[in-house]
């Protein structure tokens, strides 16, 4: 077997558990963010070249959204050879050489898993096809006879989350069910040949060296016996918030307890990370007990708007969700499938929907900046989505021509606007595409970009990209940062969050108006200026202050 570098020394922040329970993690989307071979799409190459930015940044690891083979009818979420790269990104080599790279630099390299559904291109799913009803391949997908006098009606009622029915017939008149886009069929996780052929493909890239997964659609894998029919409902509206016979079935944790003995036969610590919508952070810590998976995104924080009593509670329901299963909270404001929060906290009523003054534009970045601080001054694990760090909003005026993302071409279901937190990232402050690549960008970059770019926001010390460096460093340096399992909430006028950790207090100013409140301590950090006066500091609104005490 081919021998790896082993991976980095876990981070020294406060704690010397599990190098995932304080990591901050940033995610890579492949196609937007760097381009190595200047055909306009972001690749492998064009990753690898980045990888002193991340380091210098001050991330602990990286997560690499899907790169295998794929016809990219969902952005590579539709995998039809999960131990190939796709053509587009590169090869085995180039993911090879960047996960070797990383860890000479210090960083952690995770891999997205598409174990939910295929592509409709996967050999499997072609046989299926071919092979007909009642044959071995189609057992291991959800093919099933139509409702109806002659078959022509969906088995059930189910909904694709990109809009429409779940089902589409074949030809021989079965149908098989897609919770996503017909393109990407649902495995059979009833069928021992679907565990097996997974257990392999976690062996085949924890043997190229990589540190953990990311697994996608975490709580979908196990549909309730029989399939039965949700019953006229808005399906959309119930995803994550109520239970669902095709979402978080408790069949899943034993998928995922056979997941984590061959996780712990590996060195290192590598780890997995639950995408589970779930309708509760009690439903989620079910995800991560000490022989399941390590880490489950909390979607409840991210869909939190910026106030500071709900803010609070979901903090603390996430904490004590955590605390009995022993395993860490994590926190993340955006990722490549929700609106950006420089965007989202400007204009929290749409999807899609434009800020359209310089004023709501500065006020999103504003609280974007403090949400960031706040963040990461949580006890756990956070994940910072790329781009964040330079404060880009959604670009929501896209023409309709440019768009990808499947849910946009649908009559129903999402809104379609995951393309504009989509757009490939800009690097420096001039050229065709700001640095991403010499071909040009895959989807149009707005002509903001370039004022940006990390090149422009280097060396400024007013800028998000530096806010974040400093940040990343007082969070790796300071002893009461990083990993843990509680805060102690300080007396806080209303629309403030003040709590405490060992050798440090956080502040957040959520309201629109200066706030005075007793000087805490030292100033480490803030995204505004605070002003002290007489034994007072003075937090301007949307703020969040870090202290020294």
């Amino acid at each position: 077997m081919t021998q790896h570098l082993a991976a980095p020394a876990a981070p020294t922040s406060g704690t010397d558990t599990g190098w995932w329970r304080d990591a901050v993690i940033y995610q890579v989307y492949p196609r937007s963010f760097a381009d190595g071979n200047g055909d306009g799409m972001g690749d492998l190459e064009g990753v690898r070249s980045r990888l002193p930015y991340l380091k210098d940044l001050g991330v602990d690891a990286v997560w690499l959204s899907p790169f295998y083979a794929s016809p990219q009818a969902d952005a590579g979420y539709d995998v039809a050879d999960y131990r190939a790269i796709d053509p587009m990104f590169g090869t085995l080599l180039d993911a090879d050489a960047l996960i070797r790279d990383a860890h000479e630099l210090g960083l952690r390299i995770i891999v997205d898993l598409v174990p939910n559904h295929s592509s409709d291109q996967h050999e499997w799913f072609k046989r299926a096809l071919r092979e007909g009803p009642g044959s071995p391949l189609r057992a291991r997908y959800h093919f099933r006879p139509g409702k109806g006098a002659n078959g022509e009606l969906p088995p059930n009622d189910w909904e694709s989350i990109f809009g429409g029915p779940a089902w589409t017939r074949t030809e021989d008149g079965e149908w098989y069910l897609h919770l996503f886009a017909p393109e990407q069929p649902d495995f059979n996780w009833d069928n021992p040949a679907v565990a097996d052929e997974f257990r392999s493909i976690l062996r085949f890239w924890l043997d190229m060296g990589v540190d953990g997964f990311r697994v996608d659609v975490a709580h979908g894998l196990v549909k309730a016996e029989g399939l039965p029919d949700l019953g006229g409902t808005d399906q959309v509206k119930l995803l994550g918030n109520d239970v669902m016979p095709f979402f978080d079935q408790d069949g899943v944790h034993e998928i995922y307890r056979s997941w984590r003995t061959i996780l712990d036969e590996y060195p290192d610590d590598r780890i997995a990370v639950a995408e589970a919508w779930t309708p509760t952070v009690e439903r989620t810590a079910n995800y991560v007990r000490p022989d399941e998976l390590h880490q489950a995104f909390n979607f409840q924080y991210l869909g939190t708007p910026w106030d500071a009593a709900e803010l609070r509670a979901v903090i603390d329901s996430s904490l004590a969700a955590m605390r009995p299963v022993d395993a860490p909270a994590t926190w993340v404001l955006s990722n490549h499938d929700v609106t950006r929060h420089a965007t989202r906290f400007a204009n929290p009523a749409g999807l899609g929907t434009q800020l359209r003054t310089a004023g709501d534009r500065e006020l999103g970045l504003r609280r974007a900046r403090a949400a960031t601080l706040l963040m990461l001054a949580l006890p756990g694990s956070a994940y910072i989505y790329q781009g964040e760090e330079l404060g880009l909003p959604d670009v929501t005026d896209l023409p309709d021509e440019v768009r990808q993302d499947p849910s946009f071409f649908r009559a129903a279901g999402q809104d379609g606007y995951r393309d504009g937190c989509r757009v490939p990232i800009p690097w420096t402050v001039e050229g065709s595409s700001y640095g991403f690549g010499s071909g040009g960008s895959w989807l149009p970059q707005p002509a903001s970009w370039g004022g940006l770019s990390v090149e422009a926001q280097t060396g400024d010390p007013g800028s998000t990209l530096e806010l974040y460096r400093s940040a990343l460093t007082v969070r790796r340096e300071h002893p009461g940062l990083g990993a843990g399992t509680a805060v102690e909430w300080l007396e806080a006028p209303e629309g403030v969050l003040a709590f405490r950790r060992d050798g440090f207090i956080c502040t957040a100013n959520t309201t629109g108006a200066t706030v005075r409140v007793p000087l805490p301590g030292r100033a480490l950090l803030a995204n505004e200026t605070v002003m002290i006066v007489d034994d007072m500091a003075e937090l301007p609104a949307d703020t969040t202050v870090w202290w020294a005490v």
